[in-house]
């Protein structure tokens, strides 16, 4: 699958979940960081219009990283949305910048030389170790609507 389609077949993958989580979706007109909005309009408790920004990191297989230059967007979701290509079962991982930022420190990502020098580091092959702490961004319908209306707890990193 060449890169336009991964890319459009995940973006197509995340809103249906988001859609299907219940949320509405738009799209920028314009790419500058952010890939889609998800939006509650009608908050159960009726009291206020919640939008979160994401930016998608497809996958045919999995590939998760840290990205200094997604520092600037307030309240931006980084989704990860693996096994796009369909060989094995999708799924998405969720997390806030400061959540992304805090496994890269986990795992040492934060000393090294691509980190310090571009801003950036990330992996295709994640470990055990990785996925045990990406597994609390996984998201399900419920997570989905925590994560955008900003409900859930902030994650614990575990070693």
């Amino acid at each position: 699958m060449d890169s336009q389609t991964l890319e459009l077949v995940g973006r197509h993958r995340l809103a249906s979940e988001l859609l299907q989580a219940g949320l509405e979706v738009a799209f920028p007109a314009r790419d500058r960081g952010i890939d889609l909005i998800a939006y509650v309009d009608v908050d159960p408790a009726g009291s206020r219009f919640v939008a979160r920004p994401i930016q998608m990191k497809a996958a045919s297989r999995r590939s998760f990283g840290i990205f200094r230059k997604y520092e600037k967007f307030h309240d931006l979701l980084i989704a990860f949305v693996w096994n796009v290509d369909g060989a094995e079962p999708p799924e998405t991982y969720a997390l806030t910048y400061a959540e992304c930022l805090a496994i890269g420190e986990e795992m040492g990502w934060t000393r090294t030389a691509s980190w310090l020098e571009h801003g950036d580091y990330g992996t295709t092959r994640p470990g055990r170790r990785l996925q045990h702490l990406l597994a609390p961004h996984l998201m399900t319908g419920q997570s989905w609507t925590e994560k955008v209306a900003d409900r859930a707890p902030q994650a614990v990193s575990a070693r």
